[in-house]
C-alpha cells in the first residue's frame, strides 16, 4: 500500500510539472505579427469624396470659364480677348493635370486622357480640318488634333506674334473656319469632362468604394496600378523622358507639352507632380485637410520609412525641375540638356520606390507592361 501511495505522489507531482512546463513555454512562444488594422473602404471614400468627384467638379467649372473666354473672343477677336482666352485655357490646363491621374471607371471608358492631351499635335491634319470644315473629333485617329494641346496651338502657333495670330482669325475666309473649329474642340472637351463627373457623382462613386477588396480587381489594386502607370509613363516619359531623348537617344523638344506656348511645360508638370504627391498623402482637393491614404496605408504596415522615403523622393523631384528654364528652352539650346537629364533621374527615382517598394509592401501585383524596361 505505501508502493502504491508513493508511486501516486510521484506521478502527480510529474504532472504538475509537466503542466507548469507547459505555461512556461506557451508563454515564451512569439504570437507572430500584430494583425493589420486598416480598412480600404474609408481610403477609397476619401479618394472618390474628397479628392477625384471634388477635382472633376472644378475641372468642369474651369472648363466653363474657358468657353465664355471663347465667346468674347468669337464676338470680338482683338488681342485683349486674345489673352484672356489663353489665361482661362492655362487655368484649365492645369486643372487638367489634377484629375489626369484619374483614369479609371468613366474616364477610362471613355478614354479621357487620350481625347483631351495628345501632343505633339498633328499640324497638317488639323489644318485639313479648318480648312475643309469637315471633320469628326471623335475618331481615334483624331486625338492629336484637338483637347488641349490643339487650342494651345490655335491660340499660340497661328503666328510669331499676336498681331499675326490676330490677322489669322480675321482674314476673310478663315475667320470663320478657325472659330468653328475651336468651338468643336471645346465642345468636345466639355462634354468629355461633363459626362465622366455625371458618372461619378450618379453611380460610379459607390461602385468604387465598396469593391474594397485585395484582388486584383478590387479598387485599391486597379487604380494604384493606374496611379504607377500615370507617373511613369505620362509624367516620367510623357512629360520629359520622351522630349529628352531618353528612349530614342534624339532630343525633341517638339514633343513637350505646351509647346506653342514655350513658357510653361516646367508649370504642368509641376501640377501634375503636386497632384501625384497630394493624392499619395490622401490631401483633399482644394484644401490642406488629409484623410485615410497610400501614406497611412504604409503607415498601418509599418512601413513610415517608405512613406517617407517616397516623399522626400517627391520633394527631391520637384527641387530638380524648379532649377531649370523652360524644357523647351532646355531642350533647344542644349544637346544634350544635362541639366534637365539631371531632373529626369530625380523624377525616375521615385519610380522603383512606388513601382516595387510601396506595391510589395501593399502586397499589390504590377498589372501593366513595362514597355521602355524601367
Amino acid at each position: 500500500m505505501r508502493h502504491f501511495f508513493g508511486t501516486l505522489i510521484v506521478l502527480l507531482t510529474l504532472l504538475g510539472c509537466s503542466s507548469d512546463s507547459s505555461t512556461t513555454m506557451s508563454d515564451d512562444v512569439d504570437p507572430g505579427p500584430t494583425p493589420l488594422s486598416f480598412e480600404r473602404r474609408p481610403m477609397l471614400a476619401n479618394w472618390a469624396d474628397n479628392i477625384i468627384i471634388p477635382g472633376y467638379e472644378a475641372l468642369v467649372d474651369e472648363l466653363d470659364a474657358l468657353q465664355e473666354a471663347f465667346d468674347n473672343f468669337k464676338q470680338d477677336s482683338n488681342e485683349a480677348n486674345l489673352m484672356a482666352f489663353r489665361v482661362a485655357w492655362l487655368d484649365s490646363y492645369k486643372l487638367w493635370q489634377r484629375v489626369s491621374m484619374f483614369e479609371i471607371g468613366p474616364a477610362e471608358s471613355v478614354g479621357l486622357r487620350l481625347n483631351v492631351n495628345i501632343y505633339p499635335v498633328d499640324i497638317a491634319r488639323l489644318e485639313e480640318h479648318v480648312a475643309s470644315g469637315d471633320f469628326n473629333l471623335t475618331l481615334s485617329s483624331n486625338r492629336d488634333t484637338k483637347g488641349f494641346p490643339a487650342l494651345d496651338y490655335l491660340i499660340n502657333g497661328l503666328g510669331d506674334s499676336d498681331a499675326d495670330i490676330i490677322s489669322k482669325y480675321n482674314e476673310v475666309g478663315n475667320k470663320n473656319n478657325y472659330l468653328t473649329y475651336v468651338e468643336a474642340v471645346l465642345a468636345d472637351i466639355r462634354e468629355l469632362a461633363e459626362n465622366v463627373r455625371s458618372d461619378w457623382r450618379e453611380s460610379y462613386r459607390d461602385t468604387f468604394v465598396n469593391n474594397d477588396g485585395s484582388s486584383s480587381t478590387a479598387s485599391v489594386d486597379r487604380f494604384v496600378n493606374d496611379y504607377i502607370f500615370y507617373y511613369e509613363k505620362f509624367l516620367r516619359a510623357g512629360k520629359m523622358g520622351i522630349p529628352l531623348g531618353v528612349f530614342s537617344d534624339i532630343q525633341a523638344p517638339n514633343t513637350v507639352e505646351a509647346f506653342y506656348n514655350g513658357e510653361v511645360s516646367n508649370e504642368l508638370f509641376q501640377d501634375g507632380l503636386n497632384a501625384v504627391q497630394d493624392f499619395f498623402n490622401g490631401k483633399h482637393f482644394g484644401s490642406n485637410t488629409t484623410g485615410e491614404s497610400l501614406a497611412s496605408y504604409l503607415e498601418a504596415l509599418d512601413r513610415q520609412d517608405l512613406r517617407d522615403d517616397i516623399n522626400n523622393q517627391f520633394n527631391s523631384a520637384r527641387n530638380a525641375v524648379d532649377g531649370l528654364q523652360p524644357f523647351r528652352t532646355e531642350l533647344e539650346t542644349s544637346n544634350p540638356a544635362i541639366n534637365m537629364l539631371s531632373a529626369y533621374d530625380e523624377v525616375q527615382k521615385a519610380v522603383r520606390l512606388l513601382k516595387v517598394d510601396m506595391l510589395s509592401a501593399m502586397s499589390i501585383s504590377v498589372d501593366f507592361v513595362d514597355a521602355d524596361g524601367d
